[in-house]
């Protein structure tokens, strides 16, 4: 009897809370009012792109001479500024080739200040009827081919300072040393072909490539803004801007692209050859489409 009286009392209890509750008002939910505005939202045209080298970005240094390299300066991955020395080849045989053109040019110089002596000694003596025509004939002729000597020797010895030039071997650009083909002590022959050295890629030398559908090519030009990510930096933005849309398209498995050449803004220094981005190319369709009327 006790036990129902207490189940009883409960159940009076929790109806009577239910009531409470059921009958308490709901709480105020907020409103936010904004007030209505106009804005232009920027057409764009998304596309997959990659990272390349740019053409002519990468320059192979090579030797002009045959020799032993002597000393070299670089390495893979380091900086080179534009005129530094990349490598030294052996310099002793051109120096001894340099020492007999000298002398060469020396016994030329001496042979024509002679037979100069001679020529005016029979001039004179020609012109007393000293001696006959033949012998002056022969004098000046003399002369004449010493003087030719001699500009032979000199132009050996150009050559010679010439190749001796080539020794240090000069960066053309400035950038980063992808690779080296050589190392001290090595012997390099450059009869036939200039051997490379290092090759060089240039600073500031990637650009980005984008596939864009043909659907959407008509709105892109060069000049518009453009911001892409990579698969390795999916949390960055880079920016760039079109610079050329290619005239004629690449059909891939029937699809119909055209390539767009991006020219990136900022630091390059995250960014590698074949890395795949995400491009947003914003347009200015109806901007365009005013211009193009008038």
């Amino acid at each position: 009897m006790f036990g129902v009286i207490v189940l009883a009392a409960c159940a009076g209890l929790a109806y009577a809370a239910w009531r409470v509750t059921r009958a308490a008002p709901p709480s105020p939910v907020p409103v936010q009012v904004a007030a209505p505005e106009r804005r232009a939202v920027d057409p764009t045209v998304e596309a997959t792109g990659a990272i390349q080298l740019r053409v002519g970005a990468e320059v192979r240094v090579g030797s002009q001479l045959s020799g032993i390299v002597r000393k070299l300066n670089v390495t893979v991955g380091s900086h080179i500024r534009k005129g530094a020395v990349i490598a030294e080849i052996d310099a002793r045989t051109l120096e001894a080739q340099r020492a007999q053109a000298q002398a060469a040019v020396a016994i030329a110089q001496v042979d024509v200040d002679k037979t100069a002596m001679d020529f005016k000694r029979n001039t004179m003596l020609a012109g007393r009827q000293i001696i006959p025509r033949q012998t002056l004939d022969d004098s000046r002729l003399a002369l004449e081919s010493a003087q030719a000597t001699l500009e032979r020797a000199r132009r050996d010895l150009a050559a010679v300072d010439v190749n001796l030039s080539y020794v240090d071997i000069r960066a053309p650009i400035a950038g980063t040393v992808a690779s080296v083909a050589t190392q001290e002590g090595e012997t390099v022959a450059a009869a036939f072909a200039a051997p490379t050295f290092v090759t060089i890629i240039a600073d500031h030398a990637l650009e980005l490539v984008a596939m864009v559908d043909e659907t959407d090519i008509a709105h892109v030009r060069p000049g518009e803004a453009v911001t892409f990510t990579t698969e390795a930096y999916p949390d960055v933005d880079f920016t760039g801007t079109v610079w050329q849309v290619a005239p004629t398209a690449t059909i891939v498995s029937g699809v119909v692209n055209y390539a767009v050449s991006i020219a990136i803004h900022g630091s390059q220094a995250r960014l590698k050859p074949g890395m795949t981005a995400n491009v947003v190319i914003r347009t200015d369709r109806g901007g365009r489409a005013a211009g193009t009327r008038g």
